[in-house]
């Protein structure tokens, strides 16, 4: 607990539904994929929470998340000049690197609030031209942020109200990229893979698990691979398809 520091919050707004986006201020570092674990300085929860980075860059960091529990909740109702505890960054992220070495067409799959981490990830890949498939129960949420740096977009939503009616696995050419990556609810990350598994396709996965410490001393967050159980906050939250072992 020594390592968190105080971050005093610039912003945090409600987007829409349970949908919130938290600035702060101060020198950060971090990369696409990473995450902090974040707490209230004041309030009751117990357990910090891991949060991916959104949006990173020299006037601060941001993060879009879901208030869902009771820790998230308890974020929702922190104002502009709160403080909160935060440490980071933490796991490993996207190698942009290698991605970057990939020549033909890539896209990037998501569900839900798995849109936060890709914003960053986008952003750091703005040379290549990304293809983005976003899919949401009713209503998308901070699209229009992402967007600016991609070639195209798809949008589903379960009910039909905004784009495509259905999910969004159901518009999603597997067979057209040479990579696809992948975030969101774990039932769509699965079929994700398994449709790049039958056609070829490498894939990259950025696993949400639950999480107590973020360092890997709890193995609250193991998930099973080719090469055994692994931290998803340590050896992941990326991982590649072909190694993850999805179970029913």
């Amino acid at each position: 607990m020594n390592n968190y520091k105080s971050a005093l919050i610039k912003e945090n707004r409600n987007v829409v539904d349970n949908i919130y986006s938290m600035k702060l201020e101060g020198d950060f570092k971090g990369k696409s994929g990473q995450f902090y674990m974040i707490k209230p300085q004041k309030g009751n929860t117990m357990l910090p929470r891991p949060i991916s980075i959104h949006s990173i860059d020299e006037d601060g960091i941001s993060f879009l998340y879901m208030a869902k529990g009771k820790g998230t909740k308890e974020f929702s109702k922190l104002s502009a000049g709160d403080t909160i505890e935060m440490f980071g960054p933490l796991g490993n992220g996207f190698d942009v690197d290698e991605i970057e070495k990939i020549e033909g067409k890539i896209a990037v799959v998501t569900g839900g609030i798995g849109i936060a981490p890709a914003n960053q990830l986008i952003k750091e890949l703005k040379e290549k031209k990304i293809d983005l498939f976003c899919g949401f129960k009713a209503v998308d949420y901070s699209v229009e942020i992402v967007e600016k740096n991609v070639n195209s977009k798809k949008i589903s939503t379960e009910t039909g109200e905004m784009g495509e009616k259905g999910y969004i696995t159901d518009h999603l050419p597997v067979e057209n990229y040479d990579l696809v990556i992948t975030c969101g609810p774990g039932i769509m990350m699965k079929k994700v893979i398994s449709e790049c598994r039958k056609n070829n396709v490498k894939s990259l996965v950025l696993m949400e698990n639950y999480m107590a410490c973020g360092v890997g001393a709890c193995l609250a967050c193991v998930c099973e691979t080719t090469w055994g159980r692994k931290r998803v906050c340590q050896e992941g939250p990326v991982f590649s398809g072909e190694e993850l072992i999805w179970h029913e």
